[in-house]
């Protein structure tokens, strides 16, 4: 203790600035909530407070339910996330106004009250409740649990002094060390993400500062759930008793601070509020903290209404000042919103999820992909990247294999270090690539929905006679499947794209009598079919290797293979998402087979829904490894989660897609971490949108994929996109960024003139024929 009581100021925030760094680089959180005062009429009496008060005749002592639903739409409609409930202690058990309204509203105690209101927030405004009711047993713990994000309460001192005659806790139950401990415990056993602080300048010594410090940090030892710390000056309010006490000076906030961050260790949030310290930002940031607390767009600050919050633009420049991004927060941080199924309830868990992004932060923007609404991206505040991320570029664009802590990096790139990472990958894109934007006139044909797998992301396939979702259950014959790919031809394709779910009834025959069916009228169309999903098993039903089957596919006319069914190549995930489907050891046996065949194939990845940064590394990493082996991908293409009809969605599973940030990283990063095994990196329109994929040729992709002509899964996922981008449009959309347009053939060769002519008069498309399911013989024909 005497290190720390004896030590410079200056060298306490230099060590402490350095811990704050390690654990939270250059982000710097705040969350934006509305401040729901549920009543403050309080049993304790601290002689610092003017939040708490006495009934007041004709005035309800507690806010009624449509008062609290009107604050909280406030708050959503001003893009708040979190609904922080603030009350006074138990006021029932001093104050008869309070049992009164109590019970006229049907409720037994404040806390039942206050677990009624936070289900009526999450359910009717989406708004993710935080609960501060001061000292709560066991079961009011976990009651508020089931219906809260997280919550809290100020610890303040460990002092028992505070509490005897003369200080400032006098008279004041709720406020004794050990029943606050008791419930810093409690939530703990019950894995409540939890939030408690100290407050400076009560009358407390910085010895017992220290001490309540270290009770912090042992308990959050043991159970791991103390997800923020604040540090808070007291600030002497009129009318009050100890309105003439003498407020803690910026010297001894910064040394409290300091103290908590080397006492805390560097992934602990540290907290103290901006607008009870305005002007001094920059120092404050210096002592290391990383948090800047509830910030309210909408109302006061209640429990200090005298300190008018911050506007948040003006906090992130301020922020900015200091060297650092600052980040929108959920109500819970980000460690736990990653565990959201040990830590947080089932009835809360999927709100949280939608609201968060795959590091765990609040949304950026409203954007998902496959929606209208418009990609925006922000103007980076901070004026260099940072020098490590700066080093995995050029490392990467030297054709470097990163490791997996540098990819994910790179993943979480905001502001300045997004924009560095945007452009070195639009950098190697021209370098690699010219100033040339590729496309394939193509067409999808999904030749069946009916599917035995049930992958949680897919709002595509059926069973035999479901007609849930978005149509009822088909199987092509081949007249049909072949009136498609002539009609394609007429109208300037070269590609037809045949993928479909695993009917019951295929075998191996079956994929080859497709093949050969297209092959027999149309021998010059280039046939890109099967995932290594149909072509394990294919192989399976006729007792063939790989190697032997796909022999088998390729005389039947297959000319290269989609990647998709790759989803995330990482087992953790994919137990998740598909347990019963080929797992990633399964997925490159294909793609190594195809490759040692001369048959080329397409790689993919599906993001945006429960994987994360480590999972993207892992992914792009076993790709690289097998196109370093085998030379054999074309392409790589991101595939944004579209989340709208998704079941694992629906469920509450899955976030609802990346956020636009993401998207555009995943193209940016895949530019950086394929090189220079995989030159091109393509993006999807129908995921996208034109907008979307326009921007993403400008951060790394090189190639705007197919014109599809018909699109089936991601419309039975919700987008909105269409399902046809015709030549003339994706034409025009390259020109707009100021690129050279060309059509290619799946391989990137050249397309004879006789083709893009008939591409760019194309006839409309005729209705398509869903033919009914029927039992199926081993040979189809």
């Amino acid at each position: 203790m005497d290190a720390l009581l004896n030590r410079p100021l200056a060298a306490l925030m230099a060590e402490a600035a350095a811990l704050r760094d390690e654990g939270h680089g250059r982000l710097f959180s705040y969350s934006r909530k509305v401040f729901i005062p549920l009543t403050k009429l309080c049993r304790d009496v601290c002689h610092y407070c003017t939040f708490a008060g006495k009934p007041q005749r004709g005035r309800n002592p507690y806010l009624t339910p449509e008062e609290v639903v009107a604050i909280a739409r406030a708050g959503a409609a001003a893009g708040c996330t979190e609904a922080l409930f603030t009350l006074g202690d138990k006021p029932e058990l001093r104050w008869p106004a309070a049992r009164e309204a109590l019970e006229a509203l049907g409720y037994a105690s404040t806390i039942d009250y206050l677990t009624a209101m936070c289900a009526l927030v999450l359910k009717e405004t989406g708004l993710l409740p935080h609960a501060n009711p001061g000292v709560m047993t066991r079961e009011e713990i976990a009651a508020l649990r089931e219906v809260t994000a997280s919550q809290g309460v100020m610890l303040e001192s460990t002092s028992a002094r505070l509490c005897a005659p003369g200080g400032v806790h006098y008279g004041s139950p709720d406020k004794d060390p050990a029943a606050r401990l008791e419930v810093l415990r409690l939530a703990g056993e019950l894995h409540v993400p939890f939030t408690t602080g100290i407050l400076i300048g009560i009358g407390e010594t910085r010895e017992e500062r220290i001490e309540a410090l270290r009770a912090i940090a042992t308990l959050h030892a043991e159970h791991g759930h103390i997800q923020e710390v604040i540090i808070q000056n007291f600030r002497a309010k009129p009318g009050t008793k100890a309105a003439g006490a003498e407020e803690p000076d910026l010297d001894d906030l910064l040394w409290t601070i300091a103290v908590a961050r080397i006492l805390l260790g560097p992934a602990m949030n540290l907290q103290a509020p901006p607008n009870l310290s305005p002007g001094v930002y920059q120092r404050l940031v210096a002592a290391g903290l990383n948090d800047w607390g509830g910030v309210s767009p909408v109302t006061i600050d209640h429990v200090n209404p005298e300190a008018p919050w911050p506007e948040i633009e003006a906090l992130a420049a301020r922020t900015a000042k200091a060297g650092k991004v600052l980040v929108q927060r959920l109500p819970a941080y980000p460690a736990y919103v990653r565990a959201a199924g040990e830590w947080i309830a089932p009835g809360v868990a999927p709100k949280l999820r939608q609201a968060s992004d795959a590091g765990g932060w609040a949304r950026e923007d409203r954007w998902s992909p496959g929606e209208m609404t418009p990609p925006m991206l922000p103007a980076p505040r901070l004026a260099a990247a940072d020098a490590v991320l700066a080093r995995d570029v050029e490392r990467a664009a030297g054709g470097e294999r990163l490791e997996p802590a540098a990819i994910m990096r790179l993943f979480a790139a905001r502001d300045a270090d997004f924009a560095h990472v945007t452009r070195a990958a639009d950098a190697l894109r021209a370098a690699v690539s010219g100033e040339t934007v590729r496309y394939v006139v193509n067409r999808n044909i999904n030749y069946t929905n009916i599917c035995t797998y049930r992958c949680t992301f897919c709002a595509f396939s059926k069973g035999r006679t479901h007609e849930a979702l978005r149509g009822p259950a088909y199987d092509l014959d081949h007249g049909e499947i072949v009136r498609r790919a002539v009609e394609a031809w007429d109208r300037g394709a070269t590609e037809v794209c045949l993928q479909g779910g695993i009917h019951p009834d295929y075998t191996g025959e079956t994929y080859e009598a497709i093949c050969a069916a297209i092959r027999a009228v149309l021998p010059e169309m280039h046939i890109h079919a099967f995932s290594p999903l149909e072509v394990t098993q294919g192989a399976a039903t006729l007792g063939l290797s790989l190697t032997e089957y796909l022999a088998r596919l390729k005389s039947a006319g297959l000319g290269t293979l989609p990647g998709t069914a790759a989803e995330i190549l990482d087992d953790e995930i994919r137990a998740v998402i598909c347990p019963d489907k080929v797992n990633t050891a399964e997925w490159l046996a294909v793609a190594r087979a195809a490759h040692g065949l001369g048959l080329r194939t397409t790689a993919t990845i599906m993001f945006g829904h429960v994987e994360g940064p480590l999972n993207w590394a892992r992914h792009l990493l076993v790709l690289r490894d097998l196109q370093a082996e085998t030379g054999g991908f074309t392409e790589f293409v991101p595939l944004p989660f579209v989340a709208m009809e998704a079941p694992m969605f629906l469920k509450g599973q899955a976030r609802r897609g990346p956020t636009f940030r993401e998207a555009m990283l995943m193209h940016s990063v895949a530019r950086l971490a394929l090189h220079p095994h995989i030159p091109n990196i393509q993006t999807s329109w129908v995921k996208m949108g034109p907008r979307g994929a326009a921007m993403a040729l400008q951060a790394g992709a090189n190639d705007l994929g197919g014109t599809l002509m018909n699109e089936s899964i991601s419309r039975a996922a919700g987008t909105q996109h269409g399902q046809e981008y015709p030549p003339e449009a994706m034409e025009a959309l390259i020109r707009s960024i100021g690129r050279l347009p060309e059509q290619r053939t799946t391989l990137y060769g050249p397309v004879p003139e006789g083709r893009r002519q008939a591409a760019f008069q194309a006839p409309e498309l005729a209705p398509v024929v869903q033919t009914a399911p029927r039992k199926r013989e081993a040979v189809t024909g």
